[in-house]
């Protein structure tokens, strides 16, 4: 039975063959034979707008792409086009992958895993930002592919993974943060016109100071004492840079970047700028669906250690982490006024779809997605997010790119979140600090002081701090 079973299939395919039907499908809902997409099925954004799909379902259609291993059917790879975009010499198989330039990755998954699905990664997934922008990086001396006498620690910077739990409610508060921050500017530009005289306006949110910015008479801006953000005062709360606006840039960026994925906001409807073959490769509500999967990542939360001695030196390590003042930077708390996550972001690049492009944005509450929230007087939800959304100057230590990554200076960095690192080691932005007390030795710059402090701890002190760090972490369930 089983052998004339086969020999069967054999005389079917013989046959497809001979009409032509090298993709041999059997009719729609009697099941596919053959290869076929990683994604085997794409939404719309007009159908999300148009309510035609659960939260829940939108959720495990993100949570398919972001765990989907692209493939050529996909339109996985970019073979004339880089990852910032411009046109490249064509590269195929088996030129189609490249560890320095990219694509580097066949899914989202195999970089975002560390401790579980959307976490962090290992240093063997280090990725190296900038070097997108070459056409195919081999160092074989070619300086048109290459630039001029390259090598690894110029042709871009190297980054090690960062997980995206919480990541909802880190760009809500970027989100206000930056509103803050533009009525501030306002005011103060309405000020400078009804007087005719220079306004000077501090710019402070969330108790987190970035400076100053004066606004004159005639409209313009002096920005020259702004800290920390860029002149446009929007507050870019992704990267270890700090150079990515929401989820949704961040996910547009890393498809086409990463894997050669050109989104429908990225190419444009039925482009196809890479000369792949495949258009509409991921669609709006792809994205959308794929932002939404992240943006409902549960948030880290502190993991209360097994014995009565681990957990007094919790306590303590976290005095003295106030004491020696890593909270100037890494603030425990940020208050949020608002848990609801509306898709589209008000802030999006251009590229990126934003509130004027959809009819309905979507809402999402995260209030299920994080626990034991406390209240400040005024009613904000504080999240414990151990940072400050601020770049700083870091010292000379960690002054190791080469390359501009936006152009944000070399010493500059984004605090990092602290919430949830310890379950995503290795830390500091190249993942080179296998223990906490390393990177912590590695702060310098704006940082000096609170790593000297450190550094003069006695040992049970070190080891109290360090504890409490400890216990920041992802429940993965």
């Amino acid at each position: 039975m089983a052998r004339r079973w086969a020999l069967g299939c054999l005389a079917v395919a013989l046959s497809l063959v001979a009409a032509g039907c090298s993709d041999a499908k059997m009719e729609p809902g009697a099941g596919v034979i053959g290869e076929e997409p990683a994604v085997k099925r794409h939404i719309t954004q007009a159908d999300i707008e148009a309510g035609e799909y659960t939260l829940e379902e939108l959720v495990a259609h993100g949570r398919d792409i972001f765990m989907a291993s692209f493939n050529t059917l996909d339109g996985a790879g970019r073979p004339e086009q880089h990852g910032k975009g411009g046109p490249r010499k064509r590269r195929e198989m088996p030129d189609n992958f490249n560890r320095i330039s990219a694509p580097d990755a066949n899914a989202c998954m195999a970089c975002h895993n560390l401790p579980a699905l959307g976490g962090g990664g290992d240093n063997a997934v280090n990725v190296f930002l900038v070097a997108d922008s070459l056409p195919f990086v081999d160092f074989d001396g070619d300086p048109v592919e290459n630039g001029p006498n390259q090598t690894l620690k110029t042709v871009g910077d190297e980054r090690n993974t960062v997980g995206m739990f919480g990541s909802g409610f880190i760009e809500l508060l970027a989100r206000e943060m930056t509103s803050d921050m533009h009525a501030l500017r306002d005011a103060g530009c309405l000020a400078a016109a009804d007087s005719g005289k220079p306004a000077t306006v501090e710019l402070v949110t969330k108790g987190v100071s970035f400076g100053s910015v004066t606004c004159l008479p005639d409209g313009s801006l002096d920005a020259s004492a702004v800290e920390g953000v860029d002149e446009d005062l929007i507050v870019r709360p992704f990267h270890q840079k700090g150079a990515v606006v929401s989820l949704r840039e961040f996910a547009n960026n890393a498809t086409i970047q990463h894997h050669g994925m050109l989104s429908i906001e990225q190419a444009g409807e039925g482009e196809d700028p890479d000369v792949d073959g495949y258009v509409n490769e991921l669609t709006r509500g792809d994205i959308t669906a794929l932002v939404l999967f992240q943006a409902t990542l549960p948030a880290p939360a502190q993991v209360e250690p097994e014995t009565q001695a681990e957990r007094d030196a919790v306590v303590y390590g976290r005095r003295l982490f106030d004491l020696i003042g890593c909270t100037q930077c890494h603030k425990p708390t940020l208050p949020l006024s608002s848990l609801e996550f509306v898709e589209p972001g008000p802030f999006n690049p251009d590229n990126d779809l934003g509130p004027d492009d959809v009819a309905v944005s979507y809402v999402v509450d995260l209030s299920p997605f994080i626990t034991d929230l406390e209240r400040d007087e005024e009613g904000n939800h504080l999240i414990p997010v151990f940072t400050d959304l601020k770049r700083h100057d870091m010292g000379d230590f960690l002054d190791n790119d080469a390359p501009l990554q936006n152009g944000i200076p070399t010493r500059l960095w984004l605090t990092r979140k602290l919430w949830g690192f310890f379950s995503e080691p290795p830390f500091l932005h190249h993942g080179r600090a296998t223990l906490i007390s390393e990177a912590i030795l590695a702060h310098g710059g704006e940082a000096q002081t609170q790593r000297d402090a450190f550094e003069e701890l006695s040992d049970y002190d070190k080891a109290a701090l360090t504890e409490f760090l400890m216990t920041l972490r992802i429940d993965a369930g």
